[in-house]
């Protein structure tokens, strides 16, 4: 089973990108990285990091702290068939989505995370499930041509495919975008760019 050992979000200040993701999330910089990058890119990127909690209050705190960090509220943390959970635009652009499965708290609010997810906007789902799994990745779940959640190894990045239109509609933001990705996958899969044009490097890198 491969799995993805870290994503790097490509930014234009990379100092102030890693402050935020410290003050904001408190994450491990060996699994969610920055590098400096001014590769053009307008509208949707075609991905999203979600960062999934145990419990609503655990969103509701991680909220508050990327939007004191300097974050923009893209859909307000809110109840919904699966869960609760909300979306926020980080200063350079990347969104992200902060989920739970769980509808009531059962202990007090922390920014904990359980897992990093990351989802891929991909035109054809069926496509690309066959294209990853070629490839070592091990499917966990699989809804038709709508969705595809990878298996992962402990203290890794998940990877999931959704449509990019729905996966757009998901994050509350317009589907169109061009220019790149500012991503950069890395697992012992690559390297390779996928037909989506998501860039993937080795793991030795």
């Amino acid at each position: 089973m491969n799995s993805i050992d870290s994503v790097t979000l490509e930014v234009a200040d990379p100092e102030a990108a890693a402050r935020f993701h410290a003050d904001a999330f408190a994450l491990d910089p060996a699994r969610v990285r920055v590098r400096g990058s001014d590769a053009g890119s307008t509208g949707f990127r075609g991905f999203t990091l979600s960062l999934v909690v145990s419990q609503p209050g655990n969103v509701d705190a991680l909220m508050a702290a990327a939007l004191d960090a300097g974050a923009t509220a893209v859909k307000p943390a809110a109840k919904s068939l699966w869960g609760y959970g909300g979306v926020v635009r980080s200063p350079d652009g990347t969104i992200w989505q902060l989920a739970t499965s769980k509808k009531k708290d059962t202990g007090p609010a922390t920014r904990d995370i359980d897992e990093i997810v990351l989802l891929l906007g991909v035109e054809d789902v069926k496509a690309s499930k066959q294209f990853y799994v070629e490839r070592g990745m091990t499917v966990g779940k699989s809804f038709g041509g709508k969705y595809v959640e990878f298996t992962t190894a402990p203290d890794t990045v998940k990877l999931s495919l959704y449509k990019r239109r729905g996966l757009a509609k998901v994050a509350g933001v317009p589907a169109d975008g061009t220019g790149s990705h500012r991503l950069a996958i890395t697992s012992p899969t690559g390297p390779f760019t996928d037909s989506d044009g998501f860039v993937w490097e080795s793991a030795g890198r």
